[in-house]
């Protein structure tokens, strides 16, 4: 008699054993049968291009650890998923696929063609579980629409809740099969955090004995070890937000973490799904505004923005802060979040550059580059999301650097034609006598671009 024919897992964006629903389904579909599982990764040309050495980098080495705890047994197709998958499937005489369902949107149409594609051969695509604690679409108001603005988003996902996290399957019997390679990780030019589930459940668990604590105080300072840095780790699925809220309501009951610190975390996760919600509604917000704050020729064009966009890019605009961040984005792939609104605030607002070009640049070097939080955030910081900061909320690189980095630590560390300043001085060393030699000159003035911006604004309410 033939063997049974295997089923399929489905890797994308849950690059983990522990806690996936998905797997589960797979693994109760082949015992049920007598067959094998066949741990597919596909490595799509498409975002693999888009993805920058940074992230590619980062996926690879995750790639190589999954294929660590699969026992060498990770199938690494390259090709598009329409055509790979549907190969696959008639390779081994599969009847069904199992994936964690996508809703970002070429991650929908994707999975909607293979379906289609799947559908014709009589195989199933079987969605189970998503990136997130509530799937996105799932929360909405009373009246049964989505929702526009975070609070009551935060307060509806909470009453939702979610469930808890799945077990992780025994002796998983993956298939082997002819595989493409793992892919070699690029030079990212950055130095990235160690990839992998095992790692992100280390570095969570370090987080929660000891930062998780401090963390509605610390978190917004980047000169300190005050925030979890799983932003990579959950880009990739590695580790998953139920996973994160099961251990904060479990601390809490404890008594080792105090509840208050637990809701700031829980609020930043509920922010992450808010955000991955109105990109789900809006899938034009990938690159369009949704609304518009400023007229048109407000914004900085030609040669003018292309050599402003540069300064910022390289991180020499002369703002101290401003520049420190640049320069950690492209030292780490990273950014602290505190200063990542900062230096998106410095650029729609201070140089007058649209937010789509920060955007840009930010996903070509982000490790944890995402585009529902990516997209979303710049168009919080910009005025012109769902539930935006308003127009005339204008970071102040100064005073932001005085009060999130008082000693001057962060900035001496990244911007080191600084480092010989001492104390509060190094935010404006353009004070000094002499100035700094070695440093940027200030490439605009932010009180007089504060006020172009205020002014631009009402006259787009006007």
């Amino acid at each position: 008699m033939p063997s049974p024919a295997p089923t399929v897992l489905w890797f994308r964006r849950d690059l983990r054993l522990a806690d996936n629903p998905a797997l589960g389904e797979a693994q109760g579909e082949a015992r049920a049968t007598g067959s094998d599982v066949v741990g597919l990764y596909v490595l799509d040309p498409a975002l693999w291009a888009s993805a920058g050495p940074v992230r590619q980098a980062y996926l690879a080495r995750s790639l190589h650890e999954l294929d660590a705890s699969t026992g060498g047994r990770l199938v690494v197709r390259h090709g598009d998923p329409r055509e790979v998958v549907p190969a696959v499937c008639a390779e081994v005489g599969a009847r069904s696929v199992h994936v964690a369902a996508s809703y970002e949107p070429y991650g929908r149409r994707r999975d909607d063609a293979v379906e289609a594609l799947l559908a014709e051969r009589d195989v199933s695509l079987q969605r189970t579980g998503s990136p997130y604690a509530v799937a996105p679409g799932r929360v909405r108001t009373r009246g049964g629409t989505p929702f526009q603005v975070f609070t009551p988003f935060r307060s509806a996902w909470l009453e939702h809740g979610w469930r808890a996290p799945a077990p992780l399957p025994d002796d998983v019997a993956w298939a082997t099969l002819a595989s493409d390679g793992l892919p070699d990780a690029p030079e990212a030019g950055a130095r990235l955090p160690a990839a992998g589930e095992a790692a992100a459940l280390d570095r969570w668990h370090a987080f929660l004995a000891d930062g998780l604590a401090d963390y509605p105080t610390d978190r917004d300072r980047p000169d300190l070890t005050g925030t979890s840095y799983l932003s990579p780790a959950l880009k990739w699925g590695e580790i998953h937000p139920r996973t994160l809220l099961a251990d904060l309501a479990s601390a809490v009951r404890s008594g080792s973490v105090p509840e208050d610190s637990a809701a700031t975390y829980r609020s930043e996760l509920a922010w992450r799904e808010f955000h991955a919600d109105v990109l789900f509604h809006h899938p034009g917000a990938v690159q369009r505004s949704l609304r518009t704050v400023v007229p048109e020729d407000a914004w900085a064009t030609g040669a003018t923005e292309d050599a402003l966009l540069a300064a910022w890019c390289e991180g020499r605009t002369g703002y101290p802060m401003v520049d420190a961040g640049m320069r950690q984005l492209l030292g780490t792939g990273w950014m602290h979040n505190r200063v990542r609104m900062l230096v998106a605030s410095f650029l729609v607002k201070d140089l007058h550059v649209r937010w789509q070009r920060g955007a840009e640049h930010f996903m070509a070097h982000l490790v944890d580059g995402d585009v529902s939080q990516n997209q979303l955030n710049w168009q919080w910081v910009a005025g012109t999301g769902r539930d935006a900061a308003p127009y005339f909320r204008i970071f102040n690189p100064v005073t932001q650097g005085l009060k999130f980095d008082p000693d001057g630590a962060y900035v001496r560390e990244w911007v080191p034609e600084l480092r010989g300043i001492t104390g509060k001085a190094v935010h404006e060393p353009w004070k000094l006598p002499g100035g700094a030699p070695g440093y940027s000159e200030r490439v605009v003035d932010h009180a007089v671009e504060r006020k172009v911006s205020l002014e631009d604004f009402e006259r787009a309410r006007r």
